[in-house]
């Protein structure tokens, strides 16, 4: 490996010092390709470019490496802990890596004379209680409903609070205490905040010997209504109770992990139980399993003193991904039961981060054995139900490149560009350009063109045009990287060859919303464009416009194709093109929406903000009216002087 590095980047790591840390690695392009962790660096970096790692995937990822980040630490913990804030934070092609999923949400009994309760996502502050975090909404807003019904505080605004003349519906159906006009002193409303806290904290118990003193006491003064109020109170309580199977009083805030892997795929099962609650579950699905597998797996073999590698490691991995990864940004519990045995170091690490003591359970009995094989159960189903929707994804990617007869050795990296033109009346016209690949649609890669200088309407111009948009400069890359190959090697892979042979691709099929005419001007343009015609399909409208009937043309002379209603090749391809056609709607309408309003074309002249082109606006009654105004007139409205009068005047004509 080492005659593929720079002599800079070997010195490097000669000069590693035999001490804990961290270390990235980069590619050419300045991504990060690897963060690790090492108790020695020096050797631990060095095995990497020491050894012969044949064409594995490690091998793959040292055969990019050309510049090198490293960071020493005091302990294996800071290292274990700087590696993931880095994972998380770089996002590397070949670490386990769980995306950031959207922050979790709180029950929150807000300050107030009388606290309200209420539903929370964001960041927390001392000004009011929380308590969570939640696995979802759901599981909050249950917990809202049920200490409504038992302590029945309010759950409404303070501004609505404040203006409240009776009591409102809630009061009625006993899910309110009717604070708002009087119906609860403060200090019993106080008592009933203080059981629902103690409740949330698993103090129930607690909170029925103190429900319990309170009805005595009220049926000793002969308050007989009050004392059935908390009475009723008590059996709601033990309800709950018996419904969730809160058994083990110690058990007050967990955390359940449950992992499953197969087929190249994995998942993390995260079952809350807070106060004592089971409050349900959320899967995670981590990326790049495979490739940080191995990677893992080679540094195991090597490393001196390494355990062997088992079966089951890959599990043991994940599941230190997710405890390592998760953790950085959300509270841990006191106590994390496990599917896996996880290394102590990690758990020790992640209780220096917290503050407190962590503990790990891997072999659980009584309540946490049931509630780990809950856990282990749904991670299973949630795995199951991934690879099923993922095989469906590829078999219809599959269906469609058979039935085009198109060449499929790389399913995942077969790609779909498909094209629509909007307008209304010739007005805003618009073209889209939507794009499918890994067996899905690419949101981020769709793109939309302004189409001008057209005669308005003219569908066949504005296919045209963004063809040529689309595809004139990657016919001239792909001609100019052609030149750049030696004879003979148009075909190479050699990775000495230039970087652009990888870059500059065309999608494996060329999709346009229309028939016989769309297509024979998408290939007057391929034919321009000297790029092949075999990749241009058209999407023609079946008998009566019916969806299921559509029928696929092709560019190159070939017959057309009709695939059948229940063809999943056909599925797929109205996917897209429906995507398409949505896409470049939307974009159509917002566009027309401007050329009606005018506020952006106003707005992009200096020296016009939001007053001045309201009052443009108002005076001549919309854009057209400011167009059609002379420089005198626009110069007679309130704050516009004659030289901006003038910068308009140009800008609209």
């Amino acid at each position: 490996m080492s005659d593929v590095h720079s002599d800079q980047l070997l010195s490097e790591v000669a000069a590693l010092p035999q001490l804990p840390g961290v270390y990235r690695y980069f590619d050419a392009a300045g991504a990060v390709l690897y963060v690790g962790k090492a108790r020695n660096l020096k050797k631990r970096v060095a095995n990497y470019f020491q050894k012969s790692h044949g064409g594995t995937r490690i091998g793959h990822m040292i055969s990019k490496i050309v510049r090198m980040e490293t960071t020493v630490v005091r302990s294996e913990a800071e290292a274990l802990l700087l590696e993931n804030n880095l994972i998380k934070t770089l996002k590397p092609r070949y670490n386990i890596l769980f995306r950031d999923d959207k922050s979790y949400p709180y029950l929150k009994i807000a300050s107030h004379a009388f606290p309200r309760l209420a539903y929370y996502r964001g960041a927390t502050d001392k000004k009011h209680r929380y308590f969570g975090p939640y696995p979802s909404a759901w599981a909050v807003k249950e917990s809202i409903q049920l200490l409504q019904k038992v302590f029945r505080l309010r759950t409404c605004e303070d501004t609505v609070y404040a203006n409240r003349t009776r009591p409102c519906l809630l009061y009625q159906i006993k899910r309110c205490s009717g604070p708002c006009v009087g119906h609860i002193a403060p200090d019993a409303y106080a008592q009933d905040v203080a059981s629902a806290e103690a409740f949330l904290m698993g103090d129930t118990q607690l909170v029925l010997s103190k429900l319990e003193q309170r009805m005595t006491t009220h049926a000793e003064k002969l308050e007989f209504e009050q004392a059935a109020e908390l009475r009723n109170q008590m059996s709601a309580i033990s309800r709950v109770l018996h419904q969730q199977s809160i058994e083990i009083a110690s058990d007050k805030d967990v955390d359940i992990l449950a992992v499953k892997v197969q087929g190249g795929k994995a998942c993390v099962n995260l079952a809350m139980v807070r106060g004592g609650r089971h409050l349900g579950d959320r899967p995670y699905f981590p990326v790049h399993v495979e490739d940080a597998a191995q990677i893992h797996h080679g540094e195991l073999d090597a490393e001196e003193g390494a355990a062997p590698v088992l079966a089951d490691a890959i599990e043991v991995q994940v599941l230190e991904a997710f405890i390592a990864q998760h953790y950085i940004d959300v509270p841990v519990p006191a106590t994390l039961v496990l599917s896996e045995q996880v290394s102590r170091e990690l758990i020790e690490a992640i209780s220096l981060q917290a503050g407190a003591r962590v503990t790990a359970v891997f072999q659980p009995r009584e309540q946490r054995r049931h509630w780990l094989e809950m856990a282990e159960t749904n991670a299973k189903l949630q795995l199951a139900r991934l690879l099923a929707e993922e095989g469906s994804q590829q078999a219809r990617t599959r269906a469609l490149t058979d039935a085009l007869e198109l060449a499929s050795d790389d399913l995942d990296a077969f790609r779909v560009e498909c094209f629509d033109i909007s307008h209304t009346a010739g007005e805003a016209t618009q073209a889209s350009c939507v794009v499918f690949e890994h067996h899905t649609m690419q949101n981020k890669e769709y793109r939309r063109y302004n189409i001008e200088g057209i005669t308005p309407g003219d569908d066949y111009a504005a296919m045209r045009q963004v063809l040529h948009r689309r595809y004139g400069k990657l016919a001239e890359a792909m001609a100019a990287e052609t030149e750049e190959l030696p004879p003979g090697d148009a075909e190479s892979d050699d990775s000495e060859a230039p970087v652009k042979i990888r870059t500059a691709r065309m999608p494996d099929l060329v999709l346009v919303d229309g028939g016989k005419g769309q297509v024979s001007m998408a290939r007057e343009v391929f034919s321009e464009l000297g790029l092949p015609l075999s990749l241009i399909v058209g999407v023609e409208k079946g008998e009566g416009r019916k969806v299921g009937l559509e029928e696929l043309v092709f560019a190159d002379g070939r017959e057309k194709v009709y695939l059948g209603k229940d063809s999943a090749a056909l599925m797929l391809v109205a996917q897209i093109r429906d995507e398409a056609h949505r896409f470049a709607i939307t974009g159509m309408r917002a566009k027309r929406a401007k050329v009606r309003v005018g506020g952006s074309q106003l707005e992009d002249i200096p020296g016009i903000g939001p007053k001045r082109r309201a009052r443009l606006l108002q005076r001549f009654g919309g854009i057209r009216g400011v167009a059609a105004a002379s420089v005198e007139d626009i110069a007679s409205v309130e704050g516009i002087a004659s030289e901006l009068a003038e910068e308009i005047y140009k800008a609209l004509h």
